[in-house]
């Protein structure tokens, strides 16, 4: 994801300020004292300083159709936030004022990368923000960098972070069951106990009888008719 963000503000910032590359060069490298030294063309520098996740809300959870009439499905998508520190250098200030102008008013142009500049296929567009300058301060980096203060400014691409599709289980669309004969019961044969009410009259001693569904010895009551 992140060569592919590099090659696209490349190609979006020669297109829109314009920077030839017989003009100007782009660069990703740090831009540290001893890199600066070596420099003898204008060169805009996109230092990827910083590498987070994004405080705004995930990208929802997806799904699609195969060809084949399969359902594929992609879970919700973390935004993930690319911090560049962007800087011109020159012969002279006043080139590297001008240079620097030039490429915050291309930028702020776009409010995403527009696609015909990515060379892969993003899970999302890729969001341009102008950084407010309110979690690094440019002297801090400056210092980390070992380099001269120098005028600079913080751009910010949100991208969703891909995930793979897997395919979704099947719907069930019916349910097949079948019924089959307890085992003490044979086909044919109807139970030969009978249930009586406990409140049913009884008389004398319980009958001992035997049911036909299996050897147990059982007491029933017997009505008082049939004592």
């Amino acid at each position: 994801m992140i060569p592919a963000i590099d090659h696209a503000l490349e190609e979006l910032l020669r297109a829109a300020v314009p920077l030839p590359p017989e003009l100007a060069d782009i660069s990703f490298d740090t831009p540290d004292g001893t890199w600066g030294a070596q420099l003898s063309r204008i060169t805009v520098s996109l230092f990827l300083f910083d590498v987070s996740r994004s405080s705004l809300p995930p990208q929802p959870p997806a799904s699609r159709t195969r060809e084949d009439g399969r359902v594929e499905t992609r879970p919700a998508l973390p935004l993930i936030r690319l911090s560049y520190l962007v800087s011109a250098w020159a012969g002279n200030t006043t080139d590297e004022h001008q240079v620097l102008g030039d490429v915050l008013t291309g930028l702020l142009k776009h409010d995403a990368i527009p696609p015909a500049y990515l060379s892969t296929e993003l899970p999302g567009s890729a969001k341009l923000r102008i950084g407010a300058g309110d979690m690094h301060k440019p002297g801090e980096l400056w210092g980390a960098l070992q380099g001269k203060l120098k005028p600079a400014f913080e751009l910010e691409v949100t991208v969703p972070f891909d995930a793979d599709w897997t395919l979704a289980a099947p719907l069930v669309t019916t349910v097949q069951g079948q019924v089959e004969p307890r085992p003490d019961e044979r086909p044919g044969m109807q139970s030969t106990r009978s249930a009586y009410s406990t409140r049913t009259a009884m008389t004398g001693k319980p009958k001992v009888v035997q049911r036909r569904s299996g050897s147990a010895i059982v007491a029933e009551g017997v009505p008082a008719d049939q004592a």
